[in-house]
C-alpha cells in the first residue's frame, strides 16, 4: 500500500565498473563455478586416500620403475556385524530371560541387544522374552502395571526347551562379565545382590535379577498375583523362597561394587506407580498363601518374535486378568 523506502544494494558484479569480485576472483568466476571446484577437490583427496592405503599407488610406482617409501598402508577393514549362534558345546542348559515390560521402549532397545551380546560372550545359551503388558481399560480404569503376573505368565509361555529363568529387569544392564548367569542347581542365585545393586541395599532384597531353575519356581508357585503398581513383589518373594526350603546364593569375589551395573532408569521423567490404594497398604505385607503361578490369569493378545539392533528376542502382549473383588487396587480410576 505504500512505497518500499528500502534501498536496493548493487552488488560488486553487477557494477559494469568493477573488473573484479572484492575477493579478487575474476568477474567471470561464479558461485556454481566454486561449488563445482571443490566437489572436484574433494573427490580427488578421497581417491587419492583410498589408493594410497590400498596399495595402488604403490603398485603403480612399482610398475613405473619407481621406488616407494616403506610398506604400503592396508585400508582400515570395517567391521563385521556382531552375530552370535548358539553352540551346543556351551552347554546342556538354557535361559529364559523373563522382561516385564510397558512403556519403556528407550530402554528396551538398550536392553536386547546389550543382554544378548553379553550373555553370547559367556557362552550361555538363551532366549529373550520381553513381557509386554497390554494397556486396557475396565469399566473406565486402566489396569496397573503387575511385574509378578507378567514374570508367571512369562514362565509358562516360555519355550520348553529352556530349564531355568532369569526374573530381569529392563533397566539392569550387567557390565561385569565374572557375574554368573550359569543354571543355579544348587538354589536361586540373586544376581543384582544388595552389595552390588546402584540403588538396593538391604539383605532380603532379591528383585533385580534373579535365577531359578524352573524345578524352583514351580516349587514356590511363582509370584503372588495381588501386587498391582510397584514394588512389594520381590519381599513377598523371599518369603517363599524361604518358605519353600531353598537356600539363596549371592556373587562372590565381585569388586566393582555399585559399579557392576548400568541403571538405565530415569525417575526424573519416568515416575514409579507408588500409590497404596484401598487396603493395598497392609494387604502389601502379607504373604499370598494361596496364588501364584497356579492361579495368575491371563491372555495372550499376540506373540512376535523381532530382532533389535541384531539380537532375536520374542515380545509377548499379555494381557492380565484383575478380579476386582479381591484385589479392588488392580485399576486406576
Amino acid at each position: 500500500m505504500f512505497p518500499s523506502r528500502r534501498k536496493t544494494t548493487q552488488l560488486p558484479w553487477e557494477d559494469g565498473r568493477s573488473r573484479l569480485i572484492p575477493s579478487g576472483l575474476p568477474r567471470k568466476c561464479s558461485v556454481f563455478h566454486l561449488f563445482v571446484a571443490c566437489l572436484l577437490l574433494g573427490f580427488l583427496s578421497l581417491l587419492w586416500l583410498q589408493l594410497s592405503c590400498s596399495g595402488d599407488v604403490a603398485r603403480a610406482a612399482r610398475g613405473q620403475g619407481q621406488e616407494t617409501p616403506g610398506p604400503s598402508r592396508a585400508c582400515p577393514p570395517e567391521p563385521p556385524p556382531e552375530h552370535w549362534e548358539e553352540d551346543e558345546s556351551w552347554g546342556p542348559h538354557r535361559l529364559a530371560v523373563l522382561v516385564p515390560f510397558r512403556e519403556r521402549f528407550e530402554e528396551l532397545l538398550v536392553f536386547v541387544p546389550h543382554m544378548h551380546r553379553f550373555l553370547s560372550r559367556k557362552k550361555i545359551q538363551h532366549h529373550i522374552y520381553v513381557l509386554n503388558q497390554v494397556d486396557h481399560f475396565s469399566l473406565g480404569a486402566l489396569h496397573r502395571f503387575n511385574r509378578a503376573a507378567l514374570i508367571n505368565a512369562g514362565f509358562l509361555e516360555s519355550s520348553n526347551s529352556t530349564d531355568y529363568i532369569a526374573m530381569h529387569d529392563v533397566d539392569l544392564l550387567p557390565l561385569n562379565e565374572e557375574l554368573d548367569y550359569g543354571f543355579p542347581e544348587t538354589g536361586p542365585f540373586h544376581v543384582a545382590s544388595p552389595e552390588l545393586h546402584p540403588l538396593y541395599h538391604y539383605k532380603t532384597y532379591v528383585g533385580g535379577i534373579l535365577l531359578l531353575s524352573k524345578q524352583h519356581y514351580q516349587l514356590c508357585n511363582g509370584m503372588s498375583n495381588r501386587f498391582w503398581g510397584w514394588g512389594r513383589e520381590d519381599d513377598e518373594f523371599y518369603r517363599r523362597i524361604k518358605g519353600a526350603g531353598l537356600q539363596l546364593f549371592r556373587p562372590s569375589g565381585i569388586t566393582t561394587g555399585y559399579k557392576t551395573f548400568r541403571h538405565l532408569h530415569d525417575p526424573a521423567w519416568r515416575k514409579r506407580d507408588q500409590k497404596r490404594i484401598a487396603a493395598q497398604k497392609q494387604e502389601q505385607f502379607r504373604v499370598d498363601r494361596e496364588g501364584g503361578l497356579s492361579t495368575v490369569k491371563y491372555r495372550v493378545d499376540s506373540r512376535a518374535a523381532l530382532s533389535v539392533g541384531g539380537a532375536p528376542c520374542t515380545v509377548l502382549n499379555i494381557m492380565l486378568d484383575c478380579d476386582k473383588a479381591a484385589t479392588p487396587w488392580c485399576t486406576f480410576s
